[in-house]
């Protein structure tokens, strides 16, 4: 697979989006996006849209990386300068159970994040920001709406790669480098 130049790693949160991206970086040694990082500021407030925007179009010049993310305020950016999409696009239970998972080791373990910024409990298991209500949210949206996005004659260009599983992903990843 020597014509990934330019990945978008697309999936639900708690689908492995930032994992994935690390390990195609690292095999296929080119530069890591993660627009979480781009999109959070200190104390987790938004990045305005025209920052976000800046920050990607300029994290996404270069001829060769990979980004995870799916900040639909920058997809015509990352999209129209991508070769590859890496859908990420596993069972509900089984991201679910992944972002419970995460969630807990990084209130545990109090992890930062972006720019200090840490999930507390309160914010992830008693408010109406919980991570795991957005997941509710968007895994069903996701697998509505990407399948027509991926179609449009803006989008032709694009190779997508569909994973439907995580042993799909390993299976797919052993493949590169």
């Amino acid at each position: 697979m020597t014509d990934l130049e330019r990945i978008a790693v697309l999936g639900t949160s708690g689908s492995g989006k930032t994992a994935t991206a690390r390990q195609l970086a690292s095999k296929l040694a080119i530069s890591h996006v993660e627009l979480d990082a781009l999109h959070w500021e200190p104390d987790w407030k938004e990045a305005e849209t025209a920052v976000m925007r800046q920050r990607v179009t300029q994290a996404t010049s270069g001829a060769r990386w990979v980004v995870d993310g799916n900040y639909s305020v920058v997809r015509d950016i990352v999209w129209q300068r991508a070769t590859h999409l890496i859908w990420l696009d596993y069972p509900f239970m089984i991201v679910m159970f992944r972002v419970i998972r995460r969630t807990l080791r990084r209130v545990i373990t109090q992890e930062e994040l972006w720019h200090g910024n840490r999930e507390r409990w309160s914010a992830q298991f008693l408010s109406k920001d919980s991570l795991f209500l957005w997941v509710i949210q968007t895994h069903w949206k996701h697998r509505r709406d990407y399948p027509p996005q991926f179609h449009l004659p803006e989008h032709a260009h694009l190779k997508v790669v569909h994973l439907r599983s995580p042993k799909q992903t390993d299976d797919w990843l052993a493949q590169i480098g």
